[in-house]
């Protein structure tokens, strides 16, 4: 794959790059390349296993920038290989920049609704203008969101996550549930291009400019599932009344292509919120559970509150057993509402420690945590001029963020802590310990339990962080001989 993207962009630019840097992947089997050219411009070297999801999606995108919708330009592909050159559009997603904005803004920043709406202006062209030129012959694995696509949605929830999370259910008095929602969700118009994922990670945002990607699942559907796949993306936690806000806004760029029946658009509206928060679990359960990918997980708890949300304003139909199920989702996993004081209630223990003195001491008696060995990374108190620093010191966080192991070592860190603090806080826990262990406890284990300490206190406020660096006493620089209590992080 890698000598066959470097062949295609040299025989596309007449040289090679002159650096190839490997993007952080998604869910899916396909695997992206930053190709830097000499003179600094770039594009993305994509690869994707699957001959028939390839296929739709460079079809597609080139339907698509045939009617000049904002999607990646196509430069080369060699289709044989499964590689092709794309246009970069940066590194920024709309969810990312959601959560730069929420950092900087707090709340549901203005900045961030003002792309969502230019978002929302711009579906309906895919919808209404993309059906008109997409070849739906192409399309994969199904060309409509039909009675057996529905099917396999709703039976994607159950497989993958009401039985991986153990979730009870009777099987036949459920199979009739599905029956009855496919029914009324196939009552609704389907002739439009349905793009299938059009969710805050599926945009990039580029000078403030929305620009969309990954429609490869793109099919004939419905109107209401995209806005509600936007409306409804768990982790960007829009809040009610911008929802609220935002469909109108939506259905008002919608009358612009086509005539809306508003009231009968919000009839059919909350079932396919329903089937796409479904379908959304799926896919967290399937990646999270099965292929123990834990940063999935971190999304359940908001999609849990989704339902309870749904639950509260009634189900759009009958549907009992459903019902019994998501009761259950909801007491396991929802994340406690924002007015809710219990969401408060957790701290995590963050210390460090060396292995030379054994693991560190289990004070609160409950076993729960992770411990993170950090010796895999270089040391640098093996080096003369670190020997006397510390994790704390600049030098040593140069040192180790050069080093190629450590920015997977991190993130395999973030995503399984993050997991387990939605995870808790859902669940009402009041206590989580983490610890990072090296060889003498002054540099690696320092230098990440700060890091860390710093991640959660800026991206849970509602958590308690308390840092432990149980060899401090120790160190070569001048220090008290008892033991650091824990006190409070203040980022």
């Amino acid at each position: 794959m890698h000598d066959a993207l470097l062949r295609l962009y040299r025989e596309t630019r007449g040289e090679r790059p002159a650096a190839v840097v490997s993007l952080a992947g998604d869910g899916s089997q396909r695997t992206y390349h930053r190709l830097i050219a000499g003179d600094g411009s770039t594009l993305i070297g994509a690869f994707g296993p699957d001959s028939d999801e390839n296929r739709a999606f460079l079809s597609f995108s080139r339907a698509f920038r045939s009617i000049d919708l904002p999607v990646p330009d196509i430069h080369a592909v060699d289709e044989s290989a499964g590689v092709w050159l794309e246009e970069d559009l940066g590194e920024t997603t709309l969810f990312d920049f959601l959560e730069q904005a929420r950092a900087r803004e707090g709340g549901f920043p203005e900045s961030a609704l003002a792309v969502y709406r230019r978002v929302l202006e711009a579906l309906p062209r895919f919808q209404v203008e993309g059906d008109a030129v997409v070849d739906y012959s192409v399309a994969h694995p199904h060309s409509a969101f039909d009675r057996r696509s529905i099917l396999w949605d709703l039976n994607y929830f159950k497989y993958h996550f009401l039985k991986l999370a153990r979730v009870p259910f009777h099987e036949a008095r459920l199979e009739r549930d599905f029956e009855t929602l496919a029914e009324s969700l196939l009552e609704a118009p389907r002739e439009f291009f349905l793009y299938r994922d059009f969710q805050s990670r599926n945009v990039m945002v580029r000078d403030g400019d929305p620009w969309f990607i990954d429609y490869q699942g793109g099919r004939r559907g419905a109107l209401q599932y995209d806005v509600a796949s936007l409306l409804y993306d768990a982790k960007a936690d829009v809040p009610d009344d911008l929802r609220e806000e935002l469909l109108a806004w939506y259905l008002d760029a919608l009358e612009q292509h086509v005539a809306a029946d508003r009231e009968a658009f919000r009839r059919h509206y909350r079932g396919y919120v329903l089937v796409r928060v479904m379908q959304a679990m799926g896919a967290y359960g399937y990646r999270g559970f099965f292929e123990r990918k834990p940063r999935f997980l971190q999304s359940v708890p908001y999609a849990a509150a989704n339902i309870r949300r749904l639950l509260e304003e009634g189900l759009p139909v009958e549907l009992p057993e459903l019902r019994r199920s998501f009761e259950r989702i909801v007491a396991d996993w929802a994340a406690p509402p924002p007015d809710d004081e219990g969401a408060s209630g957790l701290t995590v223990r963050v210390q460090s420690f060396s292995y030379r003195r054994g693991y560190p001491e289990d004070v609160e008696g409950h076993g729960g945590g992770f411990v993170f060995d950090c010796r895999a990374l270089p040391n640098p108190g093996r080096l003369e001029e670190f020997a006397a620093a510390t994790g704390r010191t600049d030098a040593v966080a140069r040192f180790l963020e050069s080093e190629p192991g450590f920015e997977s070592f991190w993130e395999s860190v973030r995503s399984l802590v993050d997991a387990q603090i939605e995870a808790y806080r859902a669940r009402r826990f009041t206590s989580l310990a983490i610890a990072f262990g090296c060889t003498g406890g002054q540099h690696r284990s320092v230098y990440l339990a700060e890091k860390l300490g710093r991640h959660i206190a800026s991206r849970y406020p509602d958590v308690r962080v308390l840092l432990v660096h149980r060899e401090e006493p120790y160190w070569p620089s001048p220090r008290p001989q008892e033991p650091t209590a824990a006190v409070p992080w203040m980022p």
